[in-house]
């Protein structure tokens, strides 16, 4: 039986503001970006299932939601391709083979791939409308982070290897008295942040930077940016040191950090309380 997951008459509103273009290439100066809700994870999906006169009890969504996921990693994971309404995934095995390899590439291992589906993809450019708010109020903006190693965007950093960021605002530079401050840190849950000591490439719009080693295989890091240059790229420094926090990052044994989310300056990410089902 086919499932009908299109809330009828429903017209979503989101709101946008411009921000620097940080590509390096950018025709234009700004580019758009959404004014995110609150992040919401699975039981907070569910309790807010009444809002759009969806009338199964929030539990079994919850419940139904937590064991369908169990199942797709376990049918990914055996090879199977997963097609669904929001998503169609595959593995996907990377590098470059002569023919008579037995094993991955060094430091290799499967991954996953993921596509929206056209049914979501058609809903969300029919139903979406878009509020524009002005320009953003912000002094700067880690918009994104390749890993070099295996060209990921957003997805990993890998211990010793490049990692490049992009946006604006980024250059790391400052006075003799705060020489020491400058720089971009790992910051964990607690203790001291192992700081990149090796940057390669250091602009307004672009830093790339070795990840360094030290970093404890499955904690939790927070990129930290301190700087006293101006985040409009001039060459005057500012009385005042610069910080620029990006959303945690958790760590793997082998490739350290998993970005789950594009970076943004001064953004603050809160728990939001949810009301018990029961």
């Amino acid at each position: 039986m086919a499932l009908d997951f299109t809330v009828k008459d429903i017209i979503h509103q989101v709101i946008a503001k411009f921000v620097p273009n940080h590509l390096p290439n950018a025709v234009k100066p700004y580019h758009l970006k959404c004014v995110f809700q609150p992040e919401l994870d699975v039981h907070s999906i569910a309790s807010k299932a009444d809002v759009y006169n969806i009338e199964t009890d929030p539990k079994v969504i919850e419940e139904g939601f937590n064991t369908a996921c169990a199942l797709i990693y376990h049918l990914t994971a055996d090879g199977y391709l997963i097609k669904t309404p929001l998503y169609n995934s595959r593995l996907r095995l990377p590098g470059e083979y002569e023919g008579a390899e037995t094993a991955l590439g060094e430091g290799l291992r499967p991954e996953i791939r993921f596509q929206a589906a056209a049914g979501f993809r058609k809903y969300i450019g029919e139903t979406v409308r878009v509020e524009f708010d002005g320009i953003e109020d912000t002094d700067g903006l880690i918009a994104e982070a390749l890993d070099e190693k295996t060209g990921q965007m957003d997805e990993v950093m890998t211990i010793g290897n490049l990692l490049t960021i992009r946006g604006y605002g980024l250059k790391i530079e400052g006075d003799e008295a705060h020489k020491a401050q400058m720089g971009l840190f790992f910051q964990p849950a607690s203790g001291v942040p192992p700081k990149a000591e090796i940057i390669a490439v250091n602009e307004n719009r672009t830093l790339k930077v070795i990840v360094p080693p030290g970093l404890t295989p499955g904690a939790s890091y927070t990129l930290w940016i301190f700087a006293m240059s101006s985040a409009s790229g001039g060459s005057t420094l500012l009385k005042t040191v610069r910080e620029e926090a990006a959303h945690p990052c958790a760590a793997n044994p082998k490739i350290i950090a998993n970005l789950l989310q594009m970076f943004r300056r001064f953004m603050t990410y809160g728990q939001k309380n949810c009301q018990n089902y029961s």
